[in-house]
C-alpha cells in the first residue's frame, strides 16, 4: 500500500529545489529500489532463521537481551500507531482527489474511517483472507493496467502528460550542500515504500506449512510487486511530468487550492478524468489504504498483550473483551492514531516526518540482532552449513549497515519536520515501560 504514496514524498521535496532538482527523481527512486531489494533479502533470512516469528521484538530479545527488545518494542508501538494515522490519512487524501467537494471534511471523514476501524476490531471481526485478497489484487491489477497502458501510450508515440506538467516551478537557485541535503531527504521520504516488508517476519506462524518457505515466496512476490509499482508509477510520474506541492503557490496555484494526489493525477492522465478506470483506481487505492491501517489493530494488541504479560506494560493490556479481542490495545491505538490526525490535519506530507524513523530504527535492531544469530550459529556448524550461515551473516551485515545509515539521514533530514517528537516518544515509551517493570517487580 505505501507504493501508493512513496513517490508522492520525493516529489513533494525535490519541487523545493526547482526544476534542476525535479530531474533527479529517477536516480532518487533507484536509491530506494536498491534498498528495497537489500532489506528484502536480508528479511529473507529472518522468516527461515525464526519461523515462530521474526519480528524486530522477538530477534532483538533472543539475541541483544531484554533492554534492546524493549526498545525495538518502543519503536514498533510508534509505527502502529503511525500505520493507522498515515494510512488513513493517504487513503482519505485519494478519496478526496476522486470527489474534490470532501476536501473541508478530510479530517471529520479521517476520524471516521479510525472509529469505522476500532468498532469493526471491537466487535471482533477477524481478518477475512477474501475480504483482504479482493481490494488488494484490485489495486495490485489497476495500478499494473496502468503502467501497461501508459507504455503502449509511449510507444506508439503519444506518452501520457499529466494536467500538471504544465505548472511553473518557483525558481531556486539550491547549489552545493543545499541540493545533497535535498536528495539524501527526499530519500528519506522515499523509503516510505520500505513500510510493512517486517509484517511478513512477524507474520510466519499463520503461514502453511512448510511456514519458512512459504513466508519467503510472500516476501519475495511483495518484493517484485512494490519494485515493480513502485518504480512504474515513478517512471511515470517523471516522463508525464506530475507535479504537486505542499504549498500550492510554488505551482503558480491558489493558497487553498485542492491537488489531486500523484496515483491521482496519474489515473486521470492515463484513464481519462472522470472515467471508470480512474475512479476504480482511486476507491481501490482508499480501500487497500484502510486495510493497511487495519493491520496494525491486529498487531498492536498483540504486542500490548505481549508487553503486559512481561510486566512492561498494565496487565490490562493482556485481558480480552466480551469478543475475545484485547480491547484495551486497541482503544488505545484507535485514541493515539486519532489526536495524531487531529493535531497533524490528516496531512499524509507531516505524518510521514514521523512515521520512517521507528520503522528503520526497527530494520536496525532486527538485522543486528541476525548477524548475532549466524555468529553464534556458525560456531556450532560444520562442513557446507557453515558457507551457507557465512553467506546470510553477510547478507544480514549488509542490510544492518544499510539500514543504520537510512536511520541516521533521516534523523538528520527530518528532525526538524518532525522527526524529533518520535525521537523523543522512543525513549519515553522505554522508560515508561522500564518503570512499569519495577512498579511490578
Amino acid at each position: 500500500s505505501s507504493v501508493a504514496y512513496a513517490t508522492e514524498q520525493i516529489l513533494l521535496v525535490l519541487v523545493l529545489g526547482g526544476v534542476a532538482a525535479l530531474t533527479l527523481t529517477p536516480w532518487v527512486g533507484l536509491a530506494v529500489v536498491a534498498l528495497l531489494v537489500i532489506v528484502v533479502a536480508s528479511y529473507r533470512k529472518t522468516v527461515h532463521a525464526y519461523p515462530g516469528g521474526g519480528g524486530a521484538y522477538a530477534v532483538a530479545k533472543d539475541n541483544f537481551g531484554q533492554k534492546a527488545a524493549l526498545v525495538a518494542a518502543s519503536a514498533l508501538v510508534v509505527d502502529y500507531i503511525l500505520t493507522v494515522a498515515v494510512s488513513v490519512a493517504s487513503g482519505v487524501a485519494n478519496l478526496v482527489s476522486a470527489f474534490p467537494g470532501l476536501a473541508p471534511w478530510v479530517v471529520e471523514i479521517s476520524l471516521a474511517m479510525v472509529v469505522l476501524l476500532t468498532v469493526v476490531n471491537l466487535r471482533g471481526v477477524k481478518e477475512s483472507g477474501l475480504s483482504f485478497a479482493l481490494p488488494t489484487y484490485a489495486f495490485i491489477a489497476t495500478v499494473l493496467i496502468m503502467l501497461i497502458m501508459a507504455a503502449w501510450h509511449a510507444l506508439t508515440g503519444s506518452p501520457v502528460v499529466a494536467e500538471s506538467a504544465g505548472y511553473p516551478v518557483e525558481a531556486v537557485d539550491a547549489t552545493g550542500a543545499a541540493v545533497v541535503f535535498l536528495l539524501l531527504r527526499a530519500f528519506a521520504s522515499g523509503c516510505t515504500a520500505l513500510t510493512g516488508v517486517e509484517a511478513v517476519s512477524n507474520g510466519v506462524p499463520f503461514f502453511r506449512a512448510p511456514k519458512s518457505r512459504n513466508a519467503a515466496m510472500t516476501l519475495t512476490i511483495m518484493g517484485v510487486l512494490a519494485v515493480v509499482m513502485f518504480g512504474g508509477i515513478t517512471a511515470l510520474a517523471v516522463t508525464s511530468g506530475v507535479k504537486i506541492a505542499e504549498d500550492p503557490t510554488m505551482l503558480g496555484l491558489p493558497a487553498d487550492a485542492v491537488q489531486q494526489t500523484v496515483i491521482a493525477q496519474l489515473g486521470s492522465a492515463v484513464f481519462g478524468a472522470g472515467s471508470l478506470g480512474f475512479f476504480a483506481l482511486q476507491l481501490f487505492t482508499t480501500a487497500v489504504l484502510v486495510l493497511a491501517a487495519n493491520t496494525a489493530y491486529n498487531s498492536f494488541p498483540i504486542l500490548g498483550s505481549v508487553l503486559g504479560r512481561d510486566g512492561y506494560l498494565p496487565r490490562q493490556f493482556g485481558r480480552r473483551g466480551d469478543r475475545l479481542v484485547f480491547s484495551n490495545g486497541v482503544l488505545i491505538l484507535a485514541g493515539s492514531s486519532a489526536l495524531l490526525l487531529v493535531a497533524f490535519d490528516a496531512s499524509v506530507t507531516r505524518l510521514v516526518q514521523l512515521y520512517i524513523l521507528g520503522v528503520f530504527l526497527s530494520f536496525t535492531l532486527s538485522q543486528g540482532g541476525m548477524v548475532r544469530h549466524w555468529g553464534r550459529e556458525l560456531l556450532a556448524a560444520t562442513g557446507a552449513d557453515r558457507g551457507r550461515i557465512h553467506r546470510a551473516r553477510i547478507l544480514n551485515f549488509v542490510g544492518a549497515c544499510v539500514t543504520a545509515l537510512v536511520l541516521v539521514i533521516v534523523i538528520l533530514t527530518k528532525f526538524s519536520h518532525g522527526a524529533w517528537l518520535v525521537i523523543i516518544a522512543v525513549p519515553v515509551f522505554f522508560l515508561v515501560m522500564m518503570a512499569i517493570h519495577r512498579h511490578y517487580a
